[in-house]
């Protein structure tokens, strides 16, 4: 058997990993903007942490979490998403005893055993915050604005935000009600899984993939229209400060979000490509979450980000700046004595923020800077022993092959002006 990489796993090659540290970088800024900090959490939990956070109505739970026994026969389960392990974070070291809100933020891979298409991986990558602890309109609008204004720091200016408000357990059991009097007329036209779905959440129906089950969920009565005066009175607040903040939004009254913690806002963040809305975040508001797995009453929201689909949007776009070059310097050894000198400016090179690696001895001067040239460094330093009796390198420009004479005390100030550092 050939060795590689399982299926729906990628390896992040030297060529890319710049765009990868590009945008966490960009999503640390922003969040360091918003006061949010990061969490970091293990990959894998005890599976009821996700059975009772997620749902155990969800797809994810059902058919996608990857499973098994340790050794000590407790079940395991890779994290498919931050939310849940973030809320059991926050329980188990008591930050519901600490001011309140709590931000959190985190960068994480995600396991979910799916049918892997494009940017969606069965080892997937994502951005997410959450902040515990407010239930104000005003903390959705401002979770909705970060997701909004870190699309638009990186130059993704196609962007809509769509959002809709699925009410609050109270005024959700009329929704529910009429919800399930429409589907039970349909319901031998259903899938296997909205089957199940019809009797534990009849809400999930709307969110099926399955395009039957699409058609008939088309004209299902919508929790918009189901609002008690709290829930109305808050979406409405939520869509003024958007207004505030210059967020463009439209209301989508069937995104419902594919995990059963959600109560009130949700929504996804889309990007418009060949005139179809994709998917790039997504998220809500869960004020029965921490509760639900075992700690108090409060409040929270946040939302995800798909990185491999938000890469592959800012490639197809070319947003991605110039790939930075390292290394930049090359020391190119010649004698033995000169190895010693070579040590002594790399690493006073490094000190000042110089890229720099040193060559081989053991090869000759024309095979270094070929190895130099391939490797694309801007400045060659070919150091031997002549040289050193001089107190003196050469510096080859390797663009224009041009040489100088430099003294060595002087290297580090040399190649900062040309490198522009």
């Amino acid at each position: 058997m050939k060795i590689q990489a399982p299926k729906g796993t990628k390896d992040v090659l030297p060529e890319e990993s710049y765009m990868w540290q590009y945008v966490e970088n960009k999503f640390r800024e922003i969040c360091k903007l918003y006061g949010y900090q990061e969490v970091r959490f293990p990959t894998f939990e005890y599976t009821e942490l996700f059975q009772r956070g997620v749902g155990e109505t969800t797809d994810i739970v059902q058919k996608e979490m990857y499973t098994f026994l340790d050794k000590g026969g407790r079940s395991i389960t890779l994290r498919p998403e931050g939310t849940a392990s973030t809320a059991r974070l926050f329980i188990e070291h008591g930050f519901a005893s600490r001011p309140m809100p709590q931000r959190f933020y985190y960068i994480i891979s995600a396991f979910r055993y799916e049918n892997t298409q494009g940017g969606r991986f069965r080892e997937f990558h994502q951005f997410g915050i959450e902040n515990f602890g407010s239930s104000s309109p005003v903390t959705d609008a401002e979770v909705i604005s970060l997701a909004y204004n870190f699309f638009t720091s990186i130059g993704l200016d196609n962007i809509t935000v769509n959002i809709n408000s699925i009410g609050c357990p109270v005024c959700r059991k009329e929704y529910i009600k009429n919800l399930k009097e429409y589907f039970s007329a349909n319901l031998y036209k259903l899938c296997i899984t909205c089957h199940q779905r019809f009797d534990k959440n009849p809400m999930r129906i709307l969110d099926c993939k399955e395009e039957n089950c699409k058609l008939i969920a088309k004209d299902a009565p919508k929790p918009i229209d189901y609002l008690c005066d709290d829930c109305k009175s808050h979406f409405e607040k939520v869509k003024t400060y958007l207004d505030s903040a210059m967020v463009a939004y439209k209301v989508d009254p069937f995104i419902v979000r594919g995990l059963d913690y959600y109560t009130k806002t949700v929504f996804e963040v889309v990007v418009t490509v060949l005139d179809k809305e994709l998917a790039i975040c997504g998220g809500g508001r869960y004020d029965n979450l921490i509760e639900q797995i075992g700690g108090p009453s409060i409040a929270g929201i946040g939302f995800a980000i798909g990185v491999e689909r938000l890469l592959m949007l800012l490639e197809q776009n070319g947003l991605f700046p110039a790939r930075p070059q390292i290394p930049e310097v090359f020391v190119a050894v010649v004698g033995d004595n000169s190895i010693k000198k070579a040590f002594e400016i790399a690493n006073k090179l490094r000190f000042e923020g110089i890229s720099t690696v040193i060559g081989e001895m053991s090869r000759s001067l024309k095979s270094q800077m070929k190895y130099a040239d391939k490797i694309g460094c801007q400045f060659s330093i070919i150091i031997g022993d002549d040289e050193i009796a001089k107190s003196v390198c050469k510096i080859r420009n390797m663009r224009t092959s041009s040489e100088e004479i430099v003294e060595i005390k002087n290297v580090c100030h040399y190649l900062k002006k040309q490198l522009q550092k």
